[in-house]
Parts: C-alpha cells; sequence; structure tokens
C-alpha cells in the first residue's frame, strides 16, 4: 500500500466514469482533484518555515507520515463506496480519493527532496508502511475509517489555522509554501467526506470518540520520534534555547500555534458534532482565488484546468 496505489485508484476511477464526463469526479461537488507537479530541488530551502530548524523540521517529520497515512485514508473510504446510496456522498468519496492521491504523490516529491538533503524520511516511509499494512490487515474496517476519520479532524483544523493566519502562511518559503497552502486548502474542501461515510455505514458515536484517544496519542508519539531523529540528523537536537522558543511558539497556550486548536479538537467529542460545524465556506471560496484564478498563485502550475473546471 503506496502513494502510487492511490494514484492508480483513482486513475481507475476516472476510466470507470462516464465517457461523457468531461471533468474530474469529484469537481462537480467541489472536490476537485487539481495535479500540480511540483518540483522539488537540493537548493530548495532546507529551513523553509521561518528560516526556523526546528519549525522546518518539524513540517518535515509530518510530512513523512502523509504518502502512506492518506493512502491508508484512501483505503478505510474506498471499502465502503459500493454501499454509499447518496449519489452527492458516492460523487464526493471519489473526489477524496483523487486529491488524497495528488497528496501522496507531491508530499512523495518533496519527501524525496528533503531525503536528498539528508533527512531519513525514506526510513520513516519504509516503516510507517510496515505498521499501516498489519492495521490494514487486521483492525477491523470500521475502525479503520474510524481512525481516519479521526486523523482527518487533526488535517482540517490544523490546514484551517494555517488559512486564516497569516502570520502562520507567510512565514513559508518557496515551493513549500505552495505545497503547504494547497493541501490545507484540499483538506477542508474534502474535511466532511471521511465523516459522512462513516455516519452512514458505521454511525457508532462511541467507537468515533473512543478511537479519537489513542489515536492522538500515537500520533504525537510518532511525530515527536519522527522529529527528534530529524534534529538529531540536523546537528539541532541540543540547541536547548532555539529549541524551547520553538516549542513555546507551537504550545503557549491560547498563543500557540498549535494549542489555541484544543477547544476545537474537543469539538470532535461532542455527540451531534460535524466537521461542517467549522464553517470554512467563505475561507475555502477566497483560497480558491488566490490560488487558482487566473492570476492565482499556482494558476499557470495546474496542470489539468478543464478537468476541475478551471479556465
Amino acid at each position: 500500500m503506496n502513494a502510487i496505489v492511490t494514484v492508480e485508484t483513482a486513475k481507475t476511477a476516472t476510466k470507470s466514469a462516464p465517457a461523457s464526463a468531461k471533468r474530474a469526479l469529484g469537481t462537480t461537488v467541489n472536490i476537485p482533484p487539481r495535479r500540480l507537479d511540483f518540483e522539488f530541488s537540493t537548493e530548495s530551502p532546507r529551513y523553509y518555515y521561518d528560516n526556523n530548524p526546528f519549525h522546518s523540521s518539524f513540517l518535515t517529520a509530518l510530512s513523512s507520515l502523509f504518502p502512506e497515512g492518506e493512502s491508508f485514508f484512501v483505503e478505510s473510504v474506498r471499502h465502503y463506496r459500493d454501499q454509499i446510496t447518496d449519489p452527492t456522498l458516492k460523487a464526493q468519496v471519489s473526489g477524496f480519493i483523487g486529491q488524497e492521491a495528488m497528496h501522496s504523490k507531491e508530499h512523495q516529491a518533496f519527501n524525496d527532496m528533503a531525503t536528498r538533503q539528508g533527512y531519513p524520511v525514506d526510513k520513516v516511509d519504509a516503516i510507517l508502511a510496515k505498521v499501516l499494512g498489519f492495521a490494514h490487515k487486521r483492525l477491523p474496517k470500521a475502525v479503520q475509517l474510524s481512525i481516519t476519520v479521526s486523523l482527518e479532524h487533526y488535517t482540517a483544523i490544523i490546514a484551517e489555522m494555517l488559512l486564516r493566519d497569516a502570520d502562520v502562511h507567510e512565514k513559508f518559503a518557496g515551493e513549500a509554501r505552495h505545497l503547504w497552502l494547497w493541501h490545507a486548502l484540499e483538506e477542508n474542501e474534502h474535511k466532511t467526506v471521511a465523516y459522512d461515510v462513516y455516519e452512514q455505514v458505521v454511525g457508532s458515536y462511541a467507537l468515533r470518540a473512543g478511537t479519537m484517544i489513542p489515536v492522538t496519542a500515537i500520533f504525537f508519539a510518532a511525530v515527536f520520534a519522527v522529529h527528534l531523529s530529524f534534529l538529531a540528523k540536523d546537528g539541532q537536537l541540543f540547541k536547548f534555547k532555539q529549541n524551547a522558543s520553538a516549542l513555546k511558539y507551537l504550545w503557549n497556550g491560547k498563543k500557540g500555534v498549535f494549542s489555541r486548536l484544543l477547544p476545537q479538537y474537543l469539538d470532535f467529542f461532542k455527540r451531534d458534532f460535524h466537521p461542517k460545524h467549522h464553517d470554512t465556506d467563505a475561507l475555502l471560496k477566497e483560497w480558491s482565488q488566490v490560488l487558482f484564478a487566473p492570476s492565482g498563485l499556482l494558476y499557470d502550475q495546474l496542470k489539468n484546468k478543464a478537468a476541475v473546471g478551471v479556465h
């Protein structure tokens, strides 16, 4: 199970669409799988977030988990696609698969660059492939889907924060800025899909809420371990003053970039929670224009303009 599998899945899904369909699956429900083909080189900035080694390697640690992680998301949702009866949700599932396939592909390109720069991203990817491969074979499908729903909640609230907070997104430099902005936009475009599939085919509040607790512990432990290894490889692990300041930026109570997301995170445990309760419609409209309008940052880079309804 890897990024290539999900790309092939998306291609297969597209081929199965009616011959008359001129747009990519998902486009009609505002979940267009955009193809961008980012190119990263060893000359790309190593410290691409605020010229800060701690923050940049932290984001690279997150990126190292994306290709295999998003492949897992796709497989957990795709397993239930034939049980979905609502045509809108079926179209949204196709858009979700297409977008996540592209995320896996582009973060793999970013990760390959980070590996060439000396970070052991390839080793992290190989280990995660084994762990998630085991989970895919052994865990009940409902649990796999609930894991996806939990982690999609993380990605949605982090992505929303990145798009809303200029102090955050303006600190990115180079091609990495474009990668993370595009990813953040699409995470919020499809943030309801896995949840809606779960509610239709599983629907257990106890499983959903109960899964989030171990997922949170495992997720943070994994990111922490990978980040420590990247800091050590970079010779930054024992720069205590620099790292303490960086940690304060991320986790300083209501002012911390991540700690201030706690109320949104806790919303997940409400019995009547739904991702749409965090309204991002206006935000998505704004950033769609910033990135993909004819004068947008990524318009010229978009390879499938007609397929995703961009002209």
